[in-house]
């Protein structure tokens, strides 16, 4: 069965996003929207990246329409870079673009890497929001004290191996987190789960699916 896959524009506040609206089948029920993010802007992340991909898949095949976009400034999509203040911005048009196009649906943010810290600032103070993916979590950069206070039930799924974000720091930053939250770990070489795709995708379909306990 063909899966939905429209090649389309947002509206964002530097001007239009470039995006991709995908689903999980013609004819398949949609149980929830997803909203994806990119890694960072500036060192070659892009909707297309293979971990946004596998991301992707992963939340189709949970019964997601998922939504993937460029932030300002890389691809078509319009404006300049932000430091990931304006990109909070662009999330907040594409979770707008959700709302419109899945009306009750219950809504799911994602993000890889950088993605991941847009998407966890933005799901902190998004009334709405089901739940947020984050994968490859770059703790070892920024202050990540604000989920401390941050309400929105959270999954991480993060590489063994991750050189932007290592173990023993991303279990402190998990333990400081407010619940509900849950720690999925994978098995790979590096933050790019270059060796373990499938195992990243199996990861982060569970983390789109599975209860909180």
């Amino acid at each position: 069965m063909a899966r939905i896959l429209e090649s389309t524009y947002l509206q964002g506040p530097a001007g239009r996003l470039e995006a991709l609206h995908e689903g999980p089948g013609e004819h398949s029920r949609i149980v929830r929207v997803a909203v994806i993010c990119h890694p960072h802007p500036l060192h070659g992340g892009t909707m297309h990246n293979k971990v946004v991909f596998r991301m992707a898949r992963a939340a189709r095949q949970a019964g997601s329409a998922v939504i993937r976009f460029n932030f300002r400034g890389v691809g078509a999509s319009q404006g300049q870079y932000d430091e990931g203040r304006g990109e909070q911005d662009d999330l907040r048009a594409a979770i707008a673009y959700a709302h419109d196009r899945y009306p009750g649906l219950p809504l799911v943010l994602g993000g890889f890497s950088f993605g991941s810290r847009v998407a966890l600032r933005v799901s902190c103070g998004e009334p709405g929001v089901e739940r947020v993916v984050s994968v490859g979590t770059p703790v070892e950069h920024f202050d990540w004290t604000f989920l401390s206070g941050c309400a929105c039930p959270k999954q991480f799924v993060h590489s063994t191996n991750d050189q932007f974000g290592l173990r023993p720091t991303m279990e402190k930053v998990f333990a400081s987190a407010a619940d509900p939250k849950g720690l999925k770990w994978v098995e790979s070489a590096d933050h790019f789960f270059v060796d373990a795709l499938e195992a990243l995708e199996e990861a982060a379909h569970l983390a789109v699916v599975e209860d909180f306990g």
